[in-house]
């Protein structure tokens, strides 16, 4: 982090406080991992309120802290108050951002965002020393943290940004100005949130809004809505980059898995690539040595008591879309043996709830499977549409699937997908138990 005396902080975040003449070299969130000479931010949340650590973060060595009201356990000298600590951690964010001399892209979308975001890193790095969001910290307290954090010696700095809500990432953008805004697609994704699938497309518009003069727009073409992304970043005064299947630079390239949406994610990285002025050959030529994230895709080779098995790992995100993506993949795949879908609950769907789960079970009907398991309330629409051809079982939660799977249902060399909303199916954990029984 740029080192940044407490006195300009209460500067820069509009604080009167009057607070101690000292130098900032690291900003935490966590009480836990405070360290002498840290600054501490309360946040608040819905389980949580870091203003009750106040105290005890000085007492471990913070050498100030951030917060909304004046702990009076905790001299007052060490403390910056300001109205919203969220907000003025963004500011600090903000502040460091404008000493970085190098090229910052942003990078929103309905699905594929850390995987694109992790791609465009791996790329980029081939050419030249690159800073990123670290793993998916993508909300407004991320994005703060990745912009308090920039390596001021990368020549490249790419910060992912997710949103939920309406005017989100108008703020996140102008945090980060970047020189670059990626949207890699528009799917209903928090459609519960939004009053129609357009407002969803204008939430992600907003990336735009922060964009330096004369930056420049990456918009996936074959996206929904992408004429109106186009139209809203010529409103902020951008220049068009599109990518997609009649529009991506002309070079061979192999992806290490099969499925359309690695393409796009190659597709838009390559198109940065070019943009940047960089070798699209050589950047090219290495995209078959990145591999899947974990939970978002990721293949396992995996042992039990009646051989071995294929595990497709992309327990992360249920989204419809990414869904009947990871369907298709499958689908598409040349396996040994039998084909086996694990699909959990799609979550904060609103007023389409059922008929999404609907158009997944169709989907699944003809995507070649030999058997399809349910998990949680939601999926019994899925299941519905299922023929009684293929094997279908279902279950209320996860509990007990793993130990199903291993001893009751799976075969030798069969390829099995677990997909499902990370929070609400719980999958995960499931792909965990997998993982850590058949590792050899």
């Amino acid at each position: 982090m740029l080192k940044i005396n407490a006195k300009k902080i209460a500067e820069i975040v509009c604080s009167a406080s009057n607070v101690v003449d000292v130098d900032i070299e690291n900003i935490s969130t966590d009480s836990r991992n405070i360290i002498k000479g840290d600054m501490f931010v309360a946040l608040k949340g819905e389980k949580f309120d870091g203003h009750d650590f106040v105290a005890d973060v000085i007492n471990k060595g913070a050498a100030v802290v951030l917060v909304d009201h004046l702990i009076k356990e905790a001299p007052a000298v060490r403390q910056i108050v300001v109205s919203n600590t969220l907000e003025a951690f963004g500011k600090i964010g903000a502040y460091v951002r404008s000493f970085y001399k190098g090229t910052v892209i942003a990078l929103t979308g309905s699905s594929g965002k850390t995987t694109t975001k992790e791609e465009l890193k791996f790329l980029l790095s081939k050419f030249a020393p690159v800073y990123a969001t670290p793993s998916n910290y993508n909300n407004f307290i991320g994005v703060a943290k990745t912009l308090c954090d920039m390596d001021m010696n990368a020549k490249y700095a790419i910060v992912e940004m997710g949103m939920s809500a309406q005017g989100e990432l108008i703020k996140k953008s102008d945090w980060v100005k970047p020189d670059m805004a990626i949207v890699t697609n528009v799917y209903q994704m928090h459609r519960e949130f939004f009053p129609s699938f357009e407002a969803i497309a204008e939430a992600k518009a907003e990336i735009f809004t922060g964009l330096k003069k004369g930056g420049t727009a990456f918009i996936n073409e074959d996206t929904n809505f992408a004429d109106l992304l186009e139209k809203r970043a010529l409103e902020n005064g951008a220049e068009i980059v599109k990518f997609g299947k009649k529009n991506h630079p002309n070079v061979h390239f192999e992806t290490a898995n099969i499925g359309e949406h690695y393409l796009y994610n190659a597709w838009c990285t390559l198109s940065v690539i070019q943009e940047l002025g960089l070798d699209v050959e050589k950047a090219a030529s290495y995209i078959k040595d990145f591999g899947a994230l974990d939970g978002r895709g990721k293949l396992w080779k995996l042992k039990f008591s009646k051989g071995s098995y294929t595990l497709i790992d992309d327990s992360y995100s249920g989204q419809p879309e990414a869904m009947q993506l990871a369907l298709q993949a499958l689908a598409n795949m040349k396996t040994p043996g039998r084909k086996i879908a694990v699909l959990g609950k799609m979550a904060e769907l609103g007023v389409v709830t059922k008929e999404k789960h609907i158009n997944i079970g169709q989907v699944a009907a003809h995507s070649g499977l030999n058997v399809v398991i349910g998990v949680c309330p939601e999926m019994k629409d899925m299941l519905a549409q299922i023929p009684a051809s293929v094997e279908k079982y279902y279950f209320e939660d996860k509990n007990g699937l793993d130990d199903f799977l291993l001893n009751k249902c799976l075969q030798n060399n069969d390829t099995v997908l677990i997909k499902g909303a990370r929070y609400s199916s719980k999958l995960y954990q499931v792909t965990d138990s997998l993982i850590k029984q058949g590792r050899s």
